[in-house]
């Protein structure tokens, strides 16, 4: 299987270079990795650059974009900015974070799951983070949600959930709209990643506020957008961040945001949700 790897980045010359080391190393090399500098005011473009003369199989891009810190839409135009520099004859296409360590087998033990499994649609480690210098789980999502830093589509199912939405919230749309189309996601819990600045300390009022508008976005309904948002402040352990979840998802719903995904499949979301919470308390 060909795996073609898209990394945005910006300001990220402290981490990049682990990440892109770790990927050389890997014991199956990808096909392709682009990595795409995001208007960074720092050195970034430079370390991509030299590991560019090493590396065939990398490439940088450029792109052009505002400075403002806009969750998820930046992240997503800046990934389709090198997705178009890909060839089309990949198999698996992944969109990478640049604060990464990966583990030498990492693709390789990814392409087994597609291999193994005609269904696997999305596949994925989970990150680590390091305290008193011990690596240990990231636990801020479930076992069985894949982190937008660790996106690996199978083509087939990356083409049929179609373009990934520019907005907070991607990372969960895609995987509703997998399993809608009749995929699978899987997660290996045996494949860890290091992960270099942790999502928790980016964590601020404005990023929640999206948050809960996503959730609106996604057609969770009140209810269930109360439950999500509820656990996701418990799980980041911010009580504050209830109140910033909710306040935007009633902000979104006043002032009735365009949805992110189709009646239908909100309908299946919904559905899946209640299915997920149900089994929990069975």
């Amino acid at each position: 299987m060909k795996i073609s790897i898209v990394i945005p980045a910006h300001n990220e010359a402290n981490f990049i270079g682990q990440t892109l080391q770790s990927l050389a190393d890997q014991s199956l090399k990808p096909h392709k990795l682009v990595v795409v500098d995001d208007s960074s005011t720092d050195n970034t473009s430079e370390v991509v650059e030299e590991f560019s003369k090493k590396y065939s199989f990398m490439q940088l891009v450029k792109n052009n974009s505002s400075t403002e810190h806009a969750p998820g839409s930046k992240v997503i135009n800046a990934f389709y900015k090198g997705y178009y520099e890909l060839e089309d004859d990949f198999d698996i296409i992944c969109k990478f974070d640049a604060d990464l360590i990966f583990p030498k087998n990492y693709l390789e033990k990814i392409v087994a799951h597609f291999n193994d499994n005609n269904l696997a649609g999305m596949v994925g480690g989970f990150c680590s983070v390091q305290r008193k210098n011990k690596w240990i789980p990231e636990n801020l999502t479930g076992k069985d949600h894949i982190r937008g830093a660790l996106k690996a589509y199978r083509k087939h199912c990356f083409i049929q959930i179609g373009e990934l939405k520019p907005a907070m919230g991607w990372d969960t749309a895609d995987e509703l709209l997998a399993r809608f189309h009749g995929w699978k996601v899987i997660t290996d819990d045996s494949l860890y990643v290091k992960h270099l600045r942790p999502t928790g300390m980016n964590y601020f009022e404005h990023s929640g506020r999206k948050q809960g508008e996503a959730f609106y976005r996604l057609r969770y309904g009140t209810l269930l957008s109360l439950i999500a948002s509820a656990k996701l402040a418990a799980m980041k352990m911010n009580p504050f961040a209830f109140l910033h979840y909710i306040t935007g998802y009633f902000n979104a719903k006043n002032k009735k945001r365009p949805f992110l995904v189709s009646e239908e499949e909100g309908h299946f979301i919904r559905k899946l949700r209640w299915a997920n919470i149900r089994k929990k308390f069975a």
